[in-house]
């Protein structure tokens, strides 16, 4: 969810439209937090961190970071998460901090490079991974990719529909607006009383 204040129309500036944003922020941020708190398994608690963290930052910047920073709340669970968590969090996290810090640089136009900061770490860890550490496996492993990457293509597909979409309202809202203007502006003039001439003057005697 990051756009300049003064391109919104005037009502996503109201009191009512802050309050329902940050409703909304808090009720996803509400929703990561019971999901990483319950959740056994690593996959279902990846797709659920990943997307649930693009989605909280559509209402606002630092609901996505707070729900990527969330990421660290299943070593706190009764369980204590799952073993493959603990290398999923410095993975994950990392490449899902850069696609929040590069999708605040632009609008729509900016979300396939943030969607390629989130996805290039983690298929080069993938390929090269094991040469690093012999026991890192995890980011070659198909479920792993598959869940990460599906997450993060919902999460910005949603942002680009949703900037689109605004994009097109802002425009028609434009448009409409300067079509009244045009419409009333002959009206005013119509109803506008000329000024009145002023008489010439009688005069009285011969002319010379």
């Amino acid at each position: 969810m990051t756009h300049a204040a003064s391109s919104r129309p005037a009502e996503h500036a109201s009191p009512l439209w802050t309050l329902l944003r940050l409703l909304g922020g808090w009720a996803v941020l509400g929703l990561l937090a019971y999901l990483l708190w319950t959740l056994p398994e690593w996959r279902p608690l990846l797709f659920a961190w990943v997307l649930l963290s693009v989605l909280a930052d559509e209402f606002g910047g630092w609901f996505g970071y707070t729900a990527a920073l969330l990421g660290g709340l299943p070593f706190f669970a009764a369980g204590g998460g799952a073993a493959e968590w603990t290398v999923i969090v410095p993975l994950v996290g990392g490449a899902l901090l850069a696609l929040l810090l590069v999708k605040h640089s632009g609008g729509a136009f900016v979300l396939p490079f943030a969607a390629a900061m989130f996805a290039l770490p983690l298929l080069a860890l993938a390929r090269f991974g094991t040469k690093l550490d012999p026991g890192l496996t995890l980011p070659a492993n198909a479920a792993f990719q598959r869940t990460a990457l599906t997450a993060m293509l919902v999460g910005v597909a949603f942002s680009f529909v949703r900037q689109l979409s605004g994009v097109a309202w802002r425009y028609r809202a434009r448009r409409r607006a300067a079509r009244a203007a045009a419409v009333a502006t002959p009206e005013h003039q119509a109803n506008e009383t000329p000024p009145a001439q002023p008489r010439a003057q009688k005069t009285s005697g011969p002319q010379p």
